[in-house]
């Protein structure tokens, strides 16, 4: 049988972080820029202003197509220029860190800059001129020289934190550590001498401390160094225990097998903080002390030779001071025991490998690695930068690869709001390193953009402040005392001073020897002595009892009026902690509401944003339809001007044709009125020829014929076509007389037709069967009137009829 697989526990909420997202910092970014090492050499850096540089092309390099020169400016929070001292450089940029780090915030300080700018000489110093690190060292140790704990009072742990131990451990430990063999040979304070080669670096004269430091706690120093090589981590303090039989990589010998060191590994700890595991951390009580540790280490980083510095960092180095604090105790003399009373505090000191090309360092094999490693992680450092700017400017929630470089994984919690950070641009303001200038400049440009959350105040532990100095005067006044009534001087123990003064109060005792054996003095005198030495003491055994009973009640009224303020005190406590609790009640009913508010704001910004696009579109649609109208109505009065000259010019034309056809029609009139008098000619003359075969008419009708006067001649037609126009539309042309009385309506008499003749022709509706019979007539007449007349005889036509 199976047995059921067991539930996983459930996963310990990750308690969140304490943080004021509401207030945020910007990086400092300052730029140094380095002398010229020989003064006579070309300069592109010229420093405008405290705040501003200048970038100009050296002489040869032309930016821009049209040959001019292209001058560029970098804004920083404050430049240095060349004549800038150390002092200077620490007072602006690391002494504020350094007050941050005694107060309990972290700090994050490091060089950027190309390859022999200046980085290590910024961070380092040389002799007589102390760089950062040491004047860091030198203001720690000056503002707490009299606040410090005895050595092994805190004690690390293999987690990233700091224990506290009471006295007795602290010897026992300090017992077990000096019979071991030590980093640093520790001697006493008084007696420490730093060594020589960097003896000038910590000799600071103009030495600084912290004014408002808690003196009623405890500090301790404690420091570590490690580099990071082609992105592994190496702890520069770490003892190697060197083995005869099979030598490492850093012991000389011929046949020495080449054995690299352990690197380190990255862990977080409980309050998500990242951390070198097993890293060396070594307790420092002096700026010489501390210094003579980071100067081993320092001798173990690597560094080699390339054509453009002769000591070039081939690592990125990283010295951290860590710093632990705790309270004392009420009678302000042992550090309270408690874990969570104690705060850390570190800054880290960053000196970063310079970024090179290899087409000028002409680098080859290892140096070659280490410098596309170098040039990797420092890209990473950008990338992360650009991000964290984006995120913060854009609104998104982009990923920051962290994780892609052992450099930006150390540090990630500094950029997520664990303490300051400060960056120096180092740059050289010769020509050949003018490329790489830019590319600092624009990176150190864009990282003063970055916001960082800025850490909050450590918690205050309660206790009253001043008891240090009041325990102190305590014991001062107490010794005063003693000393005036002849008690203990330089510790003498309190109660035995207190019974030596009580013997001496007493009366002297006198000699008790007998002399002779009827001596009857020496007895009474001793037992009066002791009679008055009893006396005295029932005496001051009363005095102790009624002092014992009004002390007694002395502390009965005291606790009495003790515990009524007690009470009134609980009271108090009581109520100011309903006050608190309704206040943070309040504070997250507020909190609650603020999200709600800035939650609808949001959709209401959307909205807005959705309403002021519609906007914009209806806007434009509109102005659309308003062009599109204003074209309309521009085309509508093209085309009104354009049917009006239309209009105008037909009825000009309709009036020329009007005209001309009142023209035509005169002349068609014409043409009949000839026509019918040809057709009355013909007629005549068809007559006449009828009666030639008749007998001849009497001479009366001869007469009454001569009589009758001829009709002139009517003009000659028009030449035309005359068309009879039938009911179904057809069109007949008439060309012979005959046809045309064939044609003509049966019944019709003569004596009509000769009536019809002298009258105006008329024009009929073409709906009728026969028309315009008189004009058929004159077409046969014309035709035969044409035959007859020869070839001289010219027709004229009439004109068709139009539609209308």
């Amino acid at each position: 049988m199976m047995k059921p697989a067991r539930a996983k526990p459930p996963r310990r909420a990750v308690p969140k972080k304490p943080s004021n997202s509401g207030q945020k910092d910007p990086v400092g970014v300052y730029c140094r820029v380095r002398p010229l090492s020989p003064p006579d050499q070309e300069c592109c850096i010229e420093v405008i202003n405290e705040t501003t540089v200048q970038l100009h092309p050296p002489d040869g390099c032309r930016v821009n197509r049209n040959g001019e020169f292209k001058e560029t400016q970098y804004s920083f929070k404050q430049v240095f220029g060349t004549q800038v001292t150390q002092k200077d450089l620490f007072d602006v940029v690391a002494k504020p860190l350094v007050e941050d780090v005694i107060r309990g915030k972290n700090g994050l300080l490091f060089t950027y800059g190309v390859t022999g700018s200046g980085k290590t000489f910024t961070m380092t110093g040389s002799p007589g001129q102390g760089g950062l690190l040491p004047r860091c060292l030198h203001m720690i140790f000056n503002s707490i020289s009299d606040f410090q704990a005895k050595r092994y009072v805190f004690k690390t742990d293999d987690k990233n934190g700091i224990e506290v131990q009471n006295e007795v451990d602290a010897l026992l430990e300090r017992q077990k550590r000096d019979a071991q063999p030590q980093l640093v040979t520790r001697t006493p304070l008084s007696r420490q001498r730093p060594e020589p080669e960097f003896a000038d670096m910590i000799n600071i004269e103009d030495s600084c401390k912290v004014e408002e430091i808690d003196e009623d706690s405890v500090y301790s120093v404690f420091v570590s160094y490690i580099e990071i090589y082609n992105n592994y981590i190496y702890d520069l303090l770490e003892e190697v225990p060197i083995d005869p039989i099979k030598p490492k990589w850093n012991t000389p010998g011929k046949n020495a097998e080449f054995i690299p060191p352990q690197s380190k590994i990255l862990r977080e700890d409980q309050n998500h903080n990242m951390y070198v595991a097993g890293c060396t951390e070594v307790e420092v009580k002096s700026t010489e002390e501390a210094f003579d540790v980071f100067w081993k280490g320092q001798k173990r980083r690597r560094i080699a030779n390339t054509q453009l510095n002769r000591e070039s960092s081939r690592s990125h180095s990283v010295f951290m001071i860590k710093l632990a604090q705790a309270p004392l105790d009420a009678d302000g003399d042992h550090v309270l025991q408690e874990k969570e009373q104690v705060t850390v505090s570190q800054l880290s000191l960053v000196d970063l490998a310079g970024s090179e090309r290899t087409n000028r360092t002409k680098a080859e094999g290892s140096r070659l690695r280490e410098a596309g490693n170098i040039n990797q992680s420092l890209m990473t450092l950008r990338t992360c930068i650009e991000a964290l700017r984006e995120n913060q400017m854009c609104g998104t929630n982009k990923m920051v690869p962290y994780r892609d470089s052992k450099l930006t994984h150390l540090f990630k919690n500094y950029f997520d709001g664990e303490g300051k950070v400060r960056m120096i641009v180092c740059v050289n303001p010769k020509a050949d390193d003018h490329e790489e200038s830019l590319q600092v400049m624009r990176f150190a440009e864009m990282t003063q953009e970055v916001e960082v959350a800025r850490p909050i105040d450590k918690q205050i532990c309660g206790l009253t402040p001043g008891r240090r100095y009041r325990n102190l005067a305590f014991k001062d006044e107490l010794t005063r005392r003693l000393e005036e009534r002849g008690g203990p001087v330089n510790g003498e123990p309190e109660e035995q001073a207190v019974i030596e003064m009580l013997i001496q109060s007493f009366p002297p005792i006198p000699s008790c020897e007998l002399l002779d054996s009827n001596d009857d003095q020496t007895l009474p005198r001793l037992i009066e002595a002791l009679e008055k030495r009893r006396r005295i003491r029932q005496m001051m055994a009363e005095e102790f009892n009624k002092s014992v009973i009004s002390f007694r009640a002395m502390l009965q009224d005291l606790n009495g009026v003790v515990a009524a303020k007690e009470n009134i005190a609980q009271g108090r406590m009581t109520e100011r902690e309903r006050m608190i609790v309704s206040q943070k009640t309040e504070i997250e009913r507020l909190e609650k509401k603020v999200k709600t508010l800035e939650y609808k704001i949001d959709i209401l910004e959307k909205t807005t944003t959705i309403y002021e696009d519609e906007k914009r579109t209806l806007q434009q649609d509109l102005e659309a339809h308003q062009q599109k109208l204003q074209r309309q109505l521009s085309d509508k009065r093209r085309l009104e001007a354009r049917l009006q000259g239309m209009v105008t010019e037909n009825t000009m034309k309709w009036e020329k044709e009007c005209e001309r056809r009142v023209a035509a029609k005169q002349i068609e009139m014409q043409n009949k009125l000839w026509v019918k008098d040809e057709k009355l000619k013909q007629l005549k003359a068809i007559v006449t020829e009828s009666k030639g075969d008749r007998p001849e008419r009497p001479s009366r009708e001869k007469d009454r014929d001569a009589k009758v006067p001829m009709r002139s001649i009517s003009p000659s037609p028009v030449p035309g076509d005359v068309f009879r126009t039938r009911g179904g539309g057809q069109s007949v042309q008439f060309t012979d007389i005959e046809t045309l009385r064939q044609e003509s309506p049966p019944g019709t008499s003569r004596k009509r037709r000769s009536s019809e003749t002298n009258r105006p022709p008329q024009i009929e509706n073409t709906d009728s069967e026969w028309t315009d019979v008189e004009t058929r007539c004159s077409v046969a007449v014309e035709m035969k009137a044409g035959s007859n007349l020869g070839p001289g005889y010219q027709h004229h036509a009439i004109p068709k009829r139009r539609k209308p």
